[in-house]
């Protein structure tokens, strides 16, 4: 039987990887494709986004795999691999502080599946400042630099980060691309990347539930969110039956439309030393 081949989507906190996995399923490639998320909190909110069937879509949230590389993600793909029909293509969502070359080893550990590259999304609009950051910089640059291929994601006017400099990758501006699926699902662009070196910074991981809220509550709250939160998404219910799905990154918050939220779940996530879970507990219960 041919072996599968295995695609890792990487980049930080709120690059857009699954705007990118969403595009991916979206379009007309004829190819089945089961997507694995690792999200970084409790509730996985990252399978929840995405708009493939639940059969196409395995949940892996006891954290970031990339540290713990165990018995949830092997047993995960043995699963796809025992399935009576295999998919064509397996692609893994890493979560945005997971290093991705280090899940992409599990293509060599496992003989049924073959290497079919990492793929890194880098966010143009914060890149620059989180590459410079002292605390997570290293991380930001590392998943850049393991990556065979780079799409940046939020350009303006196809403007790229500056402190990508000249990467050993092909750089690539998403806004400037009408199919992804070769780029995805094609021939491998490389052979597997080492790991980068030591462990990605700690992180303090938060996931809450709340009453229903109004656009105006909503947003005035998450216009005053703790600093320390570099990340933060999920659904509301709303009052009246208009409920939300909710974004923030860095200094940008996005509130869109949501259909059938039974219950309200976000998560959220800051560095440790610069956020804690008892400050977003009451910032978020704070009405």
């Amino acid at each position: 039987m041919n072996r599968l081949p295995l695609t890792v989507i990487g980049g930080y906190l709120g690059a857009g990887k699954t705007t990118l996995i969403n595009r991916l399923l979206a379009e007309g490639h004829g190819q089945r494709v089961l997507v694995m998320v690792n999200d970084f909190g409790a509730i996985n909110i990252d399978a929840a986004l995405l708009t493939s069937s639940s059969e196409d879509t395995l949940e892996l949230s006891n954290g970031c795999v990339c540290c713990t590389m165990g018995a949830d993600l092997f047993m995960a793909v043995g699963d796809v691999l025992d399935r009576p029909k295999r998919p064509d293509h397996l692609v893994i969502e890493a979560s945005g502080i997971a290093d991705p070359a280090r899940i992409a080893q599990v293509a060599l550990a496992e003989p049924d599946l073959s290497y079919g590259g990492v793929i890194s999304v880098v966010d143009a609009l914060n890149f620059d400042g989180l590459s410079r950051d002292v605390q997570i910089g290293a991380q930001v640059r590392g998943q850049v630099d393991v990556a065979d291929l780079i799409l940046v994601s939020k350009s303006q006017n196809g403007a790229l980060p500056t402190a990508l400099g000249l990467p050993k990758a092909p750089v690539l501006d998403l806004a400037l691309i009408d199919d992804v699926a070769p780029l995805i699902l094609g021939t491998a662009l490389g052979q597997a990347p080492k790991p980068t070196a030591g462990i990605h910074p700690a992180y303090v991981a938060w996931s809450g539930t709340g009453e229903p809220s109004t656009r105006a509550a909503l947003q005035s709250k998450l216009d005053n969110r703790p600093k320390g939160l570099m990340r933060f998404k999920g659904f509301v219910q709303g009052i009246g039956g208009s409920d939300f799905e909710v974004h923030c990154v860095g200094p940008s918050v996005s509130i869109k439309s949501a259909r059938d939220v039974q219950k309200t779940q976000v998560v959220g996530i800051g560095p440790k030393g610069r956020i804690d879970a008892k400050t977003l507990e009451a910032w978020w219960h704070n009405d």
